[in-house]
């Protein structure tokens, strides 16, 4: 049995089960009145729920491996919150046996062990809420870090399309490479993928976020004006960026910081970088330093994310230099 297999193929059930319950939720709660009062109860209820599919499935399997989620079952058992906290049981029970009550929100709060050394998970149970809301992109994020390397790392990006249909899943192991298959059907086949390898980056296409509160756009436009692109952005939210960068659908995914103190969090992208850097692209930060995750539940060594393809990544550290220091 090859490094790693049993933890990629729990990690892959848990995003797949995990997936499944995010479009239930959107599917059945996210509606045209949710959306015009700027309700977020829906996308709460799949947080919640996605992260104890995910705990629940790891505690089975691998009970004493850490989990450093996103979220944590503190409010839910406020009864101030006590809908919001039935709907996330029910439809955490719809899919995972022996749901009880208690159960659910303490597998919510396995995913708040401390962010250490050796090893852990890390775990964005939806990483792009407003995607998730808008019923366009969104991930759900699943890394193995061992001593701050990423050993694993498994994305479900369940509105991306994956050969023309709804639902890519990308999977990477260190050192073996990255592949691509759907989400829905685990008995479909999976792909190698890699990125592409321009003559130049003036033939590249930017991936970056829908929101311009995650990344400074206009600095990204100022990027692209220096090194000639002239492709229009492909703007999406989540990790899903960084699989579009593995499997070729752009080149170069900025994230550039929009303030001095921000710091960001290791689970927002751990499993994207591995996917990226195992499908032959690179990954660091603003700076050209590699992507820390030492340093506790954020990347407080770091600043900004840069991911390409590859062999542009220097000329495009060097225009974002450039375009930052103007």
């Amino acid at each position: 049995m090859s490094e790693w297999s049993r933890e990629l193929r729990v990690a892959t059930e848990a995003v797949r089960a995990a997936a499944r319950v995010c479009r239930a939720v959107q599917e059945r709660l996210v509606t045209a009145d949710t959306l015009e009062k700027k309700d977020k109860s829906p996308v709460t209820v799949a947080d919640f729920a996605s992260q104890a599919i995910v705990c629940a499935h790891l505690e089975a399997a691998l009970p004493r491996d850490p989990i450093v989620g996103e979220e944590d079952a503190h409010e839910l058992r406020d009864d101030a919150n006590a809908a919001i906290r039935a709907a996330v049981i029910e439809r955490v029970a719809a899919e995972q046996s022996g749901a009880e009550p208690a159960r659910v929100l303490d597998w919510i709060d396995r995913g708040g062990a401390p962010a250490g050394g050796g090893r852990m998970w890390t775990l964005d149970p939806i990483d792009g809420t407003k995607g998730f809301l808008r019923g366009e992109q969104y991930a759900i994020a699943l890394a193995l870090l061992v001593d701050g390397e990423v050993e694993l790392g498994v994305l479900g990006c369940p509105n991306l399309p994956h050969e023309g249909h709804p639902g890519a899943l990308f999977v990477a192991r260190r050192g073996a490479g990255a592949q691509v298959g759907p989400l829905w059907d685990a008995a479909g086949s999976f792909r190698s993928i890699a990125t592409a390898r321009l003559a130049s980056p003036a033939a590249a296409r930017f991936c970056e976020s829908v929101e311009s509160g995650h990344s400074d756009q206009d600095e990204s436009a100022e990027v692209a004006r220096l090194l000639g692109i002239t492709a229009t952005p492909c703007r999406m939210d989540s990790q899903c960026k960084y699989g579009a960068v593995a499997r070729d659908d752009a080149q170069i995914y900025l994230r550039l910081p929009t303030r001095a103190d921000y710091e960001e969090k290791i689970w927002d992208h751990a499993a994207g970088k591995l996917v990226v850097e195992a499908a032959g692209g690179t990954v660091t930060d603003v700076e050209g330093r590699p992507l820390d995750f030492t340093r506790g539940r954020t990347l407080a060594g770091n600043k900004g994310v840069i991911a390409t393809c590859g062999g542009i990544h220097e000329a495009v550290l060097g225009a974002v230099a450039r375009a930052r220091a103007s």
